[in-house]
């Protein structure tokens, strides 16, 4: 095998997401386009930009939104399976997640702008959704708007 590389995502004051596995950086908090998306377990993120994952094979899957075409998204240092990424949808109105990711947020930290996952993320507090949620987690968020209940069937 050859060395690993990982990309590094320096210190912005951005929250910084990792694969809760092994500590790699994925994403700056700043990248979520919508954190009201939902995946098999649970609640998910829309992300515009990630690094540090690999992408597995093409798969047309039908979801709550209609049929989309996309790849799973594994971590490049565990290889973890951490959501999946949008590479083309059938309906008009869905393709602006085209080229997106998914990131389900089970298997993520969110890491405090000082470095390191916060305290809050290592006890199930997210930071930026202190204020967001009423303190049960009970995954029943779901709106009307259709993004709210994208995931795999």
């Amino acid at each position: 095998m050859g060395r690993l590389l990982l990309v590094s995502l320096p210190a912005t004051g951005a929250v910084i997401y990792r694969c809760k596995h092994c500590d790699t950086p994925l994403a700056y908090g700043t990248d979520i386009i919508s954190r009201m998306f939902r995946c098999k377990n649970g609640k998910a993120y829309l992300f515009g930009k990630m690094v540090n994952v690999n992408v597995g094979e093409e798969d047309d899957r039908m979801m709550t939104t209609g049929m989309h075409t996309v790849c799973d998204i594994f971590c490049v240092a565990c290889g973890s399976i951490l959501g999946w990424k949008y590479l083309a949808a059938v309906e008009k109105a869905q393709r602006y997640k085209e080229g997106k990711f998914i990131l389900d947020r089970g298997e993520v930290v969110a890491a405090s702008p000082g470095g390191g996952a916060g305290a809050g993320a290592a006890h199930g507090v997210w930071p930026d959704h202190q204020q967001q949620t009423s303190g049960d987690d009970d995954g029943d968020d779901q709106d009307s708007d259709e993004e709210s209940s994208d995931h795999q069937d």
